[in-house]
């Protein structure tokens, strides 16, 4: 079960990426990732780093919709290589950036990576399925294209509500919409009014809703 939420969490990245979608070129690219092993980061970076995703991933406005108080914590939940936790570690040099990932492999690629690239404020931490294992409360937890493969998705967030957010704390989810060009199929998809209700019954309430992404949500939740 864990190899297969690595397996659907890497065909949405490189689906993403790549423009890969249900009715699309996806296909060949759903094979080709299933035959891949997923310890080769450094060839995961080429397609999750890809700079034309910038273009519709809109990296620094997600940031900015975050509003990130000073010298605070923040957790990127399913970071990869990092694509999110560096951003973040550069634009706010007096925060902590936990980059949290259950492959092992993107872990340690993440703390190489934050050594080369000088980022002295990025701590990536290899999370179980259940728990993100943080060392600290934080601020903001971030889960880009993630929230659809996590179990028991009402209970994990309401454990990290408990235990992993600061008071005042909040949760911001970017997932594809269904319909999208890109990102996995429809079938991997969930209707932003689920990820509301399921956040609700883990004890948030939306807070925000920017209307940023072309292809994606960004919903913003607090504790009840």
């Amino acid at each position: 079960m864990r190899r297969m939420r690595i397996v659907l969490r890497l065909l949405a990245l490189v689906g993403l990426v790549l423009g890969a979608g249900a009715c699309s070129h996806g296909h060949g690219h759903h094979d080709a990732t299933v035959h891949h092993r997923f310890d080769d980061a450094e060839m995961w970076a080429k397609e999750f780093e890809d700079p034309e995703r910038d273009a519709w991933q809109k990296p620094d406005e997600v940031i900015a919709a975050l509003n990130l108080p000073p010298q605070g914590r923040v957790a990127d939940i399913g970071s990869a290589t990092g694509y999110f936790t560096v951003r973040i570690a550069r634009s706010h040099p007096d925060a902590v950036v936990y980059g949290a990932d259950v492959e092992p492999s993107m872990t340690d690629y993440l703390r190489a990576r934050a050594a080369r690239e000088g980022l002295a404020n990025v701590r990536a931490i290899t999370a179980a399925p259940d728990d993100p294992k943080l060392p600290e409360p934080v601020d903001v937890v971030l889960v880009v294209d993630t929230f659809h493969h996590i179990d028991a998705r009402p209970d994990y967030f309401r454990r990290l509500r408990e235990h992993t957010l600061r008071p005042g704390g909040r949760v911001a989810i970017v997932d594809f919409k269904k319909g999208a060009p890109r990102g996995p199929p429809d079938s991997h998809k969930l209707a932003p009014e689920q990820v509301i209700a399921e956040m609700a019954e883990a004890g948030f309430e939306l807070a925000d809703r920017p209307d940023l992404l072309p292809y994606q949500y960004l919903l913003i939740f607090r504790a009840r």
